[in-house]
């Protein structure tokens, strides 16, 4: 009984341990380039933030690593973040199913289109580099995003700037995919790229332009009524994959609007994680390396 006991408590301390996170700052000896924002975080309501100064990864890990995992990039129009029901609060989901989660607190453009996805190609690379020591396999990592963290996401997914950063696959939650001005999001669109973008600036930042048959294979779900983001943009996108034989799933929720997350309130949340669930252990295709 003692054995038992012992081994009990040992199990029970070894489950907390593992789902204890651990925050990791991306750019420890200072970033490559700035956005021009000083002072101190700002600490919003319902767990957002803005002016982000010092980026950084929150890592979930999870009792029995399965090898994959995903970071994920928080909405909030590319001026603040939505950290809790698009980053936070899907921890526990993920890690037991054996996935490292890791939520990405990225800085915001302000003015420097280039800063955002820096950040999350140093997050990709922060991950693959400590593979080894948290159970991962170095080409099982995805890229998560919601709505302009979605377009982080996607962005990541193809306009990497090396097989390093390359993601093995996507999951995008209600994305800002195009810059175009009648299918964007107006918001994003400004903080990201300014009043003005030039017409390459556009091009670049409209991603159903720029998949590739390297593009990773993504999972895309979205509302039909989405006032925010029109769904033009998740169902372009998907439609730009399949052009380019990319292996695709797009899931269109008939109600909820905008910005649901992980948010209980949503009807159709059993249908998604059943779905992503799925997804994630029969539908993605890894190959052997």
């Amino acid at each position: 009984m003692k054995k038992i006991l012992a081994l009990s408590l040992l199990l029970a301390t070894t489950m907390l341990s593992a789902q204890k996170p651990v925050e990791l700052p991306l750019w420890p000896d200072g970033a490559p380039n700035t956005n021009g924002l000083t002072g101190k975080q700002e600490d919003l309501k319902g767990g957002r933030v803005a002016n982000v100064v010092n980026p950084s990864i929150t890592v979930y890990r999870p009792a029995k690593p399965n090898g994959m995992a995903v970071i994920m990039c928080p909405g909030g129009g590319y001026a603040r973040l939505a950290m809790n029901h698009e980053g936070h609060d899907m921890a526990a989901w993920f890690t037991a199913q054996g996935i490292t989660y890791a939520v990405l607190k990225y800085r915001m453009p302000n003015g420097h289109n280039e800063v955002p996805l820096s950040d999350a190609e140093q997050a990709i690379r922060l991950v693959r580099s400590h593979a080894k020591e948290w159970g991962i396999h170095p080409n099982r990592i995805g890229i998560m995003g919601a709505s302009a963290g979605g377009h982080l996401a996607a962005s990541l997914a193809t306009l990497y700037s090396s097989d390093a950063t390359r993601p093995d696959f996507q999951v995008l939650f209600y994305p800002v995919i195009s810059m175009q001005k009648k299918i964007t999001h107006g918001g994003s669109r400004k903080n990201l790229l300014g009043e003005a973008p030039s017409a390459e600036l556009e091009q670049k930042y409209s991603l159903e332009r720029q998949v590739s048959p390297r593009t990773p294979q993504a999972f895309i779900m979205l509302s039909a009524d989405d006032g925010a983001v029109p769904p033009a943009n998740g169902i372009g996108y998907f439609l730009a994959l399949r052009e380019q034989k990319v292996p695709a799933t797009l899931h269109v929720y008939p109600t909820g609007k905008h910005g649901w997350g992980f948010r209980d309130s949503f009807t159709y949340k059993r249908q998604w994680t059943g779905e992503l669930e799925k997804w994630l252990r029969e539908g993605l295709v890894f190959p052997e390396k």
